[in-house]
C-alpha cells in the first residue's frame, strides 16, 4: 500500500513538504489516543532488547538524528516500533537553517541529499519537551543531538555546545556531539583532534553524568577514524555513532547532470552502506568490546540492520529509507530481526 502511495503521491510531491506531512501523522498518533494500539502491531519482542549505555533498549534499531529536530514526535515514532529516537540536530541558537529547496530524493538510488543546515527551535524551546519526555513511563530512549550555531565563530564552537549541554543533557537519556554535518560552515574542521578534545572535553564535564557520544563522517580517512577512536577512549566518553551523511557522489546510479543540479549537500541511503559498515569495523577493531558503537548510514532490511549487529554494533540507526520503507519500516525491522534470530536458533539446535 505504501508503495503505490509513495509513487502516485509522495514522490510527486516537494520532499520537505511530504515530510511535514509524514511527521503531522506521527506526531498526532498519541493524541488520536491510537498510539498504544499501534505499537501492539509494531512493537518488537523483548528478546530483542538491548542493554546499552546504562539503558534499555527495546529493538537495536532506532530513528537516527534529522527526522525529528525539535522533539515533537518522540512518542509516536516510538508507537511506530523505534527502540529509540535520537532528536535534533538541536543547536544553543534558534536558526532557520538553509534556504530551500534543501532536500531532494534520488529515487534511483534509494538515497537522499540534504543541505538542511540545522533547522531548529533551540536548546531553550526543545529543553522544555525534552524534560517532559523524560518523565513519560511509556516512551522509547530518547537521545539528543547537538550542533553548532550557525551565527557562533567556530573558534567559540565549545562555548556553544556547552551551552546547549547544560540546558538538555539533564533531561537526555544519551547525548551526542555532532561535529559531521557537511552543511554548517566550518563544523567539520572540528573532528581535528586539536579541536576535538577540548570541545569533548569541555561537554563531558557539562554533561554530568548523562552518557555522552560523538558523531563522526563517512569522509574521514582511516587513520582519522583510528585517532578519534584513541580519543574517545582516552577521554572515557561512552560510544561514537558512526555515520553522518557524505560529500561524496561516486558510483550513484541517477544521472550525473542530475545530480550536480542539486548541488551541495550531504548523501544518505543505500549509497553509504558500504562505508558506513567498513567504518564501524574499524572502529570495533580499535575501541573496547563495552564501547556502544552505533551504526548509520544505508541501513534498510532487517539483513542491514543485523549484519551491523554482526560486525559489532551496539546499535543501529536509520532514517532515509523511512521516506521509501514508510510507517510500517520499523515493524518489518523488527519482525525481520526475530525472524532472524529464531532461524539461527533453530540451525544451532540442529548442529
Amino acid at each position: 500500500m505504501y508503495r503505490l502511495l509513495f509513487s502516485l503521491g509522495f514522490s510527486r510531491m516537494d520532499p520537505e513538504r511530504a515530510h511535514h506531512l509524514a511527521f503531522r501523522v506521527i506526531r498526532a498518533l498519541p493524541a488520536l489516543g491510537i498510539g498504544r494500539l499501534v505499537e501492539r502491531a509494531t512493537g518488537p519482542s523483548p528478546e530483542l532488547a538491548v542493554e546499552a549505555l546504562g539503558l534499555r533498549f527495546p529493538s537495536p534499531f532506532g530513528v537516527a538524528a534529522g527526522f525529528d529536530k525539535d522533539a515533537l514526535a518522540v512518542v509516536g515514532l516510538g508507537n511506530l516500533g523505534f527502540g529509540h529516537v535520537e532528536v535534533g540536530t538541536i543547536t544553543a541558537v534558534p536558526q532557520p537553517g538553509n534556504e530551500r529547496p534543501r532536500l531532494f530524493r534520488l529515487i534511483a538510488d534509494r538515497a537522499l541529499i540534504n543541505r538542511m543546515g540545522f533547522n531548529n527551535g533551540g536548546a531553550d524551546a526543545a529543553a522544555g519537551r525534552v524534560s517532559r519526555l523524560s518523565r513519560r513511563r511509556h516512551r522509547p530512549v530518547l537521545g539528543v543531538n547537538i550542533g553548532k550555531s550557525r551565527v557562533t565563530p567556530v573558534e567559540r564552537a565549545t562555548e556553544d555546545y556547552v551551552r546547549s549541554t547544560k540546558v538538555l543533557a539533564p533531561h537526555a537519556d544519551y547525548l551526542v556531539v555532532n561535529v559531521s554535518s557537511p552543511n554548517t560552515p566550518g563544523l567539520r574542521g572540528l573532528q581535528e583532534l586539536d579541536a576535538l578534545a577540548p570541545l569533548l572535553e569541555a561537554v563531558r564535564a557539562a554533561a554530568g553524568r548523562t552518557p555522552l557520544l560523538v558523531k563522526i563522517a563517512p569522509d574521514l580517512d582511516d587513520t582519522e577514524v583510528v585517532r578519534i577512536c584513541e580519543l574517545v577512549v582516552r577521554l572515557g566518553l561512552d560510544g561514537i555513532i558512526a555515520t553522518n551523511t557524505t560529500i561524496s557522489r561516486a558510483g550513484l546510479v541517477t544521472p550525473a547532470a542530475e545530480v550536480e543540479a542539486i548541488g551541495a549537500g550531504g548523501l544518505s541511503g543505500a549509497p553509504l552502506a558500504a562505508r558506513s559498515l567498513a567504518v564501524l569495523k574499524l572502529i570495533r577493531e580499535h575501541v573496547p568490546g563495552d564501547l556502544c558503537v552505533v551504526s548509520v548510514g544505508g541501513v534498510e532490511t532487517a539483513e542491514d540492520v543485523q549484519e551491523r549487529l554482526d560486525a559489532g554494533a551496539t546499535l543501529v540507526q536509520g532514517y532515509s529509507a523511512f521516506i521509501y520503507r514508510g510507517p510500517s519500516w520499523a515493524r518489518q525491522v523488527n519482525r525481520g530481526l526475530e525472524r532472524i534470530r529464531r532461524e539461527r536458533h533453530a540451525a544451532a539446535s540442529v548442529a
